[in-house]
């Protein structure tokens, strides 16, 4: 089988089975063996004058691999930049994305709804290195365009938005920060490269947690940012001078994640959709955050510029206790607790949004932000139901105690 440089004449299913494979340089091994190593020796003074030359980053390990090439090829193909560069964390991507584009004294305008991490990395690093920082509401790009000064110079977008899952117009966005000759930044991790297109639509640097869903199995971290042409030297020089290197077996793990991704994406958005639009009825429930179902204010937008979407939405519970809200985690036999997701199981998180300085979405009570994973959607809803139940009836006399399995077991059945 011949490595293929160029795929973009097939399906993005043949794509993602061929891309970052190379078996005749690697003694017909189906996938890219792990290399490990630091060192780089050549026999000849002119064997490593010859390859500085043609790579000046192929000299050392920490520059990368022909395991870490394979994959910053595949994604980038993908993603329609011009290259890419991998992070040992998803975090790490976006944090280095910005740090290669911004010094003292500039400005930079994040969306006000973005990856709670990255906001604290905002406030706190960025600032104590004197750069400005304000943020800008996800859905008003007016607003945007009112806060940019002569000294922007980056654009954060995050589309969905991280928690509320606002659609944000990436093109208006980018067409006002490029007439102010700011570059534009987005995490696509939410959709990925599969179903959202950013260097179409004016991003300049797109990133994704690979951690989510390239990986697919819960067991690596790494993150990937993909410039073009013109965001890439200041991509490039940030990654290499703080000295960022992902892991080979990551990197690995990442590859072969890249096989199923078309097929677990669309399981993924099967099983999100349908278990969002069932929940819309459940009495508990005030208001379902996922752009992919039609009530949803950024539906219009989604359906303009993705073509697909993920297992990620929130759920905006009615107003509940503490012991309501406790039963409804404690009842669930299918969804893990904990953070992260992109993987094959369903997880879900109580959330708080109100870091943000102004929330687009009247909550009033919890919000619960639920994965969709691989399993069988009837299960995962009737789990989600069940659970729902045994919270929402504690608000009458009869209390459920959690070890009434055939309690339990009957709503399970009953949804």
């Amino acid at each position: 089988m011949k490595y293929l440089e160029d795929s973009k004449d097939l399906e993005i299913e043949t794509r993602l089975s061929r891309l970052g494979r190379a078996p005749a340089e690697h003694s017909g091994m189906v996938n890219m063996p792990v290399y490990r190593g630091s060192t780089v020796v050549s026999e000849t003074l002119e064997e490593y004058e010859a390859r500085r030359q043609s790579d000046p980053t192929a000299n050392y390990g920490r520059f990368g691999s022909p395991l870490s090439r394979a994959l910053e090829l595949a994604v980038c193909e993908l993603e329609g930049g011009y290259r890419s560069l991998l992070f040992p964390s998803g975090l790490s991507a976006c944090t280095h994305s910005l740090l290669g584009l911004l010094r003292a004294g500039d400005h930079v305008l994040i969306s006000d709804g973005v990856y709670t991490p990255l906001r604290t990395f905002a406030d706190e690093v960025l600032s104590r290195l004197q750069i400005t920082v304000q943020y800008f509401s996800p859905t008003q790009p007016a607003e945007l365009a009112a806060k940019i000064t002569q000294k922007t110079r980056a654009i954060y977008l995050e589309s969905p938005s991280s928690l509320t899952f606002e659609v944000q117009n990436v093109p208006a966005l980018a067409a006002i920060s490029h007439r102010s000759a700011a570059l534009v930044v987005m995490d696509n991790t939410w959709a990925t490269a599969l179903y959202f297109k950013p260097f179409a639509h004016g991003v300049d640097i797109s990133i994704q947690a690979a951690t989510k869903y390239i990986v697919g199995h819960s067991d690596a971290l790494l993150g990937i940012a993909t410039a073009n042409e013109s965001a890439w030297p200041a991509l490039r020089s940030s990654a290499h001078d703080f000295g960022e290197i992902a892991g080979p077996d990551d990197i690995y793990l990442a590859l072969r994640g890249l096989r199923t991704l078309a097929v677990r994406m669309k399981r993924h958005w099967d099983n999100g959709l349908k278990l969002a639009q069932s929940l819309q009825s459940h009495p508990a429930v005030d208001d379902i955050l996922h752009p992919a179902c039609p009530s949803d204010p950024g539906h219009e937008l989604w359906k303009r510029d993705f073509s697909g979407a993920s297992g990620l939405f929130g759920v905006a519970l009615k107003p509940m206790s503490q012991p309501q809200l406790s039963t409804f985690f404690n009842r669930l036999r299918l969804f893990g607790i904990g953070w992260s997701w992109g993987g094959f199981e369903s997880l879900v998180m109580h959330v708080d949004p109100l870091k943000r300085a102004e929330p687009s979405r009247a909550l009033t009570g919890p919000l619960i932000r639920v994965h969709a994973g691989l399993e069988d959607a009837s299960d995962l809803i009737a789990d989600m139901y069940q659970a729902l139940d045994a919270a929402w009836e504690t608000r009458s006399t009869r209390v459920h105690p959690d070890n009434d399995d055939a309690f339990i077991a009957e709503r399970f059945k009953r949804a």
